[in-house]
C-alpha cells in the first residue's frame, strides 16, 4: 500500500495498483493525466475540437451567431465525441482496468439543455456504437452556451432586479449577474426559446454533462461549479427558491439537486466498461468547473497565496474563510475543504488578446513579443492601454482599444493627469497590454480583499512558460512568482481529486485533501519552481510603489470609460 498521508498508520491510503484519471473538458480541448498511487504521472493526452472534429465548425472550441452580437455557443455533441476519441486514444497507454476513480473539469457556466427522454438514452448507451451517434437526438438545443457568451445582459439585470440589487444577489449567491453565468442563459433560453425550455427534461452544466455521460445518468451539480448559476445560496450551498423563480418557471426539477465536490456521482457506465475496459467498481467523482480544478491542482491551500492562471481566459483566485461579497469577484466553495471558500476573478480578454497584440506589433513571434517587451522601461512612460477583443467581463466593456498617457502619478486631477492617444509604437503596444492585464488584476484583487502583495504567486496557463511575462507579473505585485511543472493544472487537479474522492469514499467521511499529497509534494508533479524571485534587485521596492500609483490610475480611467459606455447605451449609441 502506498502512504498517501504524512505517515500516520491511520491514515487512509491509496492501493499501490491504482491509477487515477482526470479529464479536463476546456474551452479548445479535452485533456487527460493519469495519475498512479505514487502521484506520478502516467499517461497524458489531448483532443483539440478546432483541428480533431472539424465538422462541428468550431474556432477556438466555439461558434459566434452573426446574427445576434455576443450569442457564443458550443455544441454539446462535439463534447461527448471528444470523450470517445481521448478514451481511445489514452486506452493504449495506461492500463484503464486500474483505474479506481475518475474526476473531471469543466469551463465554467456553459449550459447543456437535455430533452425529454434523454435520460432513458444515456442509461441504455450501447457499446458497439459511439456517444455522438447514439445522442445525436438528445439535445433541446444543439447548442450550449459558454462563458463567453455575452447576449444575456436584459436578463442579467431582471435577475438583480428580482434579487434586490447587484450587490444583494452577490452577497445571496457569491456574483452579481454576469452574462456567462448560467441563471440569465437559462432565463435568457426561456423567453427567447420557449420551446426549447418546454422540451428540456434537465439543464446541465458542462462539468455535469460529462460527469452524466461517464455514468449513464443525470449526474448533479456540485456545489463548487453551482455557485456560478445565480441560483445557489453561497452560506446554505442550496438552490435558493427566490432566486429560482427569478430565473425560469419550473427550473428546480431541470436543475435536479447539488451536490458537494468530493462525493461520488455513481460508478462509471457499462458502456465505458465494455468498450474501453474499465473496472465495473470504478468511481465517478463529482466533475466541477476550471478555475476549482486548478486551484486544486497546485494545491493551493493558504491564505495569502495567490493564483493567477494565463489563459483563453484569465483568472485570479486566492483562498479566504470570510468571503466578502463585491460586485467584481466571484465567491465560489472551496471545492477540496467544505470550511472555506475561493475568491475568483476572471478576464474575458487573456491569451487571444495578447496572441492578437502580438501578431499585430510582434510579426506573430513570441521571440519578438520578448524582445519588444525587454527593450521598453517599466512603467512604460506612463504608457497605458485597455485591449478588449471579447466584451470584457472585468471591467464590462465592450469591444475596442483604449489607450492613454498618464503624465502625473502623483498630483492633479485625473483629466490634468491622463490623455487619451490613437496608438502607441510597438513596443509600447505590447509593453501596455502586458503591464495593463497585471496592473487590472491587482487592483481588482486588492479590492475583493485578497492580500496585496500576496505571499507568493503560483502562476499557470499557457503564458505562465514566458519567463519575460511573470518579470512583469512579479514586480506588478511585489513578490516571487512560481510555475508549476504541469501546465495543464486543470486536469490534474481533477486526477488529484478522483483519489481524494476515492478516499473520502472508502472512509466514509470528508478527509482532508492533503491527505493525497501530503510529505510527497517535492517528488511529484505537484512540486513548484520558483520562476522569478522579489526584492533581491535595487530598485524593486520603488518600482513596486510606482506601480501602486499606476494602479490607482488605471481603476480611475476603467471607471471612466464604464460611465462613458453606459452613457452611450443609454442614449441609443
Amino acid at each position: 500500500m502506498a502512504d498517501s498521508g504524512g505517515g500516520d498508520c491511520c491514515s487512509p491510503r491509496l492501493p499501490d495498483d491504482a491509477l487515477f484519471l482526470g479529464l479536463d473538458c476546456s474551452t479548445q480541448s479535452l485533456k487527460a493525466t493519469v495519475l498512479d498511487a505514487g502521484l506520478g504521472i502516467v499517461a497524458t493526452d489531448s483532443v483539440h475540437f478546432d483541428s480533431d472534429l472539424p465538422p462541428y465548425g468550431t474556432h477556438g472550441g466555439v461558434r459566434r451567431d452573426p446574427a445576434e452580437r455576443g450569442r457564443i455557443v458550443s455544441p454539446p455533441l462535439m463534447w461527448a465525441e471528444a470523450l470517445d476519441l481521448l478514451l481511445a486514444r489514452l486506452r493504449p497507454r495506461a492500463d484503464l482496468r486500474r483505474v479506481a476513480a475518475v474526476s473531471g473539469s469543466a469551463q465554467q457556466h456553459g449550459s447543456v439543455y437535455w430533452a425529454r427522454g434523454a435520460g432513458a438514452a444515456l442509461a441504455a448507451l450501447d457499446p458497439a456504437g459511439s456517444l455522438a451517434t447514439q445522442l445525436a437526438g438528445a439535445f433541446a438545443s444543439p447548442e450550449s452556451p459558454v462563458w463567453m457568451d455575452s447576449s444575456s445582459a436584459a436578463q442579467c439585470r431582471e435577475v438583480e432586479a428580482a434579487m434586490g440589487g447587484p450587490l444583494q444577489l452577490a452577497a445571496l449567491t457569491g456574483c452579481r449577474a454576469h452574462e456567462r453565468c448560467t441563471g440569465p442563459q437559462i432565463r435568457k433560453m426561456y423567453q427567447t426559446r420557449p420551446k426549447v425550455y418546454d422540451a428540456t427534461e434537465r439543464v446541465s452544466l458542462v462539468s455535469s454533462f460529462m460527469a452524466s455521460l461517464l455514468v449513464g445518468g443525470y449526474v448533479c451539480i456540485d456545489e463548487t461549479d453551482g455557485a456560478g448559476m445565480n441560483i445557489m445560496d453561497i452560506a446554505t450551498r442550496q438552490l435558493r427558491e427566490d432566486a429560482l423563480q427569478a430565473t425560469a418557471p419550473n427550473l428546480e426539477e431541470r436543475i435536479g439537486k447539488l451536490a458537494p465536490a468530493h462525493a461520488v456521482a455513481g460508478k462509471i457506465s457499462p458502456y465505458f466498461v465494455q468498450r474501453f475496459q474499465f473496472a465495473s467498481s470504478c468511481l465517478v467523482i463529482q466533475w466541477s468547473g476550471d478555475n476549482p480544478n486548478t486551484l486544486a491542482g497546485l494545491t493551493l491551500s493558504n491564505p495569502g497565496d495567490l493564483a493567477i492562471s494565463l489563459g483563453t481566459s484569465d483568472t485570479v483566485f486566492g483562498i479566504t474563510d470570510s468571503p466578502e461579497p463585491t460586485l467584481e469577484g466571484n465567491i465560489f466553495p472551496n471545492p477540496v475543504d467544505p470550511k472555506t471558500y475561493m475568491v475568483l476573478l476572471c478576464y474575458k480578454n487573456g491569451s487571444l488578446t495578447r496572441e492578437d497584440l502580438r501578431n499585430r506589433y510582434a510579426e506573430r513571434s513570441w521571440d519578438m513579443f520578448n524582445r519588444l517587451l525587454e527593450e521598453t522601461a517599466p512603467l512604460n512612460g506612463g504608457k497605458m492601454g485597455f485591449y478588449y477583443k471579447e466584451h470584457e467581463i472585468l471591467p464590462p466593456l465592450p469591444v475596442g482599444f483604449h489607450r492613454y498617457v498618464v503624465k502625473n502619478l502623483t498630483s492633479g486631477s485625473l483629466d490634468e493627469m491622463v490623455e487619451e492617444v490613437g496608438e502607441f509604437d510597438p513596443p509600447s503596444e505590447v509593453r501596455a497590454i502586458i503591464e495593463g492585464q497585471f496592473l487590472s488584476m491587482r487592483g481588482h484583487a486588492e479590492q475583493c480583499g485578497l492580500p496585496v502583495p500576496p505571499r507568493r504567486i503560483i502562476a499557470t496557463g499557457g503564458a505562465s512558460s514566458n519567463p519575460t511575462i511573470l518579470k512583469i507579473m512579479a514586480s506588478i505585485f511585489g513578490c516571487p512568482v512560481y510555475t508549476s511543472q504541469r501546465s495543464d493544472s486543470a486536469s490534474l487537479g481533477a486526477a488529484l481529486r478522483a483519489a481524494h474522492g476515492w478516499l473520502c469514499n472508502q472512509q466514509d467521511e470528508f478527509v482532508p485533501f492533503s491527505s493525497v499529497y501530503s510529505g510527497r509534494i517535492d517528488r511529484t508533479s505537484l512540486s513548484m519552481k520558483l520562476a522569478v524571485p522579489f526584492g533581491e534587485c535595487e530598485g524593486d521596492i520603488e518600482l513596486l510603489n510606482n506601480y501602486t500609483l499606476l494602479v490607482r490610475k488605471r481603476l480611475e480611467i476603467e471607471q471612466k470609460l464604464i460611465e462613458r459606455f453606459n452613457q452611450r447605451e443609454l442614449s441609443g449609441f
